[in-house]
């Protein structure tokens, strides 16, 4: 007889504890790469805060982020057919050469 709490070939287990699963806000990604990694740094700024703090720092293969991208492509395309388009703002509220840039 199997074990009930052994998974399938090829599934994964995931656990999700309860401090992860309240998420963090962000409303900033920093995005930095080199040769072997992509590093997005999280952060959430708030109106007449002079200074932020990266809130989550994530680094992924550079293979890994595409497949990110391309999820998140596809999310975005299911979420604007099912909700209308999301509208998107023509100038950020911040600079581009905001924040720390990243080194491998």
């Amino acid at each position: 007889m199997a074990d009930n709490n052994q998974t399938k070939q090829g599934q994964i287990n995931i656990e999700l504890d309860e401090q992860i699963a309240e998420g963090t806000y962000s409303n900033l990604a920093i995005i930095n790469h080199s040769v072997s990694e992509f590093v997005l740094d999280f952060v959430s700024i708030m109106p007449g805060t002079p200074k932020s703090k990266v809130k989550s720092r994530i680094i992924l293969t550079p293979q890994h982020a595409k497949r990110l991208a391309k999820a998140l492509n596809d999310n975005i395309k299911r979420f604007e057919a099912a909700h209308g388009e999301i509208k998107d703002y023509d100038k950020a509220p911040i600079p581009l050469n905001f924040g720390p840039t990243g080194q491998a």
